[in-house]
């Protein structure tokens, strides 16, 4: 046996390390629903504006990212990709999300839509912090 030294994982690598870890987790928690889920905002010439993307594992949404171009900011699309995707998750049975975000993300966007900290960590990326958010849905 040896470790191998820190470096890229090569083809396949991390799809063991996934698997194995899959199989363990699954032993205790029976098969697991996952799903990885996205949506766009696209504009009159078919370009990508905007977007989510999410996973859903273990009963909950994990969304990983929302973005928002400069062009249609400020215009409600954020909100409505996010109430998009919440009404998905709960049409799979996922009553609970989680995100992050950073101090020059979208904090204040998040609180207004329900979310709530429930962790952070200072000086990541330097300088700024992250905040860990999550929502109860309602049926």
């Amino acid at each position: 046996m040896e470790i191998t030294q820190p470096l890229p994982p090569q083809d396949g690598d991390f799809d063991a390390l996934k698997s194995g870890l899959t199989k363990y987790n699954e032993s205790f928690t029976g098969a697991v629903h996952k799903e990885s889920i996205s949506s766009f905002v696209k504009n009159d010439s078919g370009f990508i504006v905007g977007g989510i993307l999410a996973e859903i594992n273990w009963n909950w949404m994990h969304v990983q990212g929302l973005w928002i171009d400069d062009s249609i900011r400020k215009s409600g699309w954020g909100t409505k990709l996010l109430s998009e995707m919440e009404e998905y998750a709960l049409s799979k049975d996922t009553n609970n999300i989680r995100l992050e975000t950073t101090t020059f993300q979208a904090l204040g966007f998040y609180v207004k839509a329900g979310y709530s900290i429930f962790g952070e960590l200072s000086d990541m990326p330097k300088g700024h912090t992250s905040y860990f958010l999550q929502k109860q849905l309602h049926i």
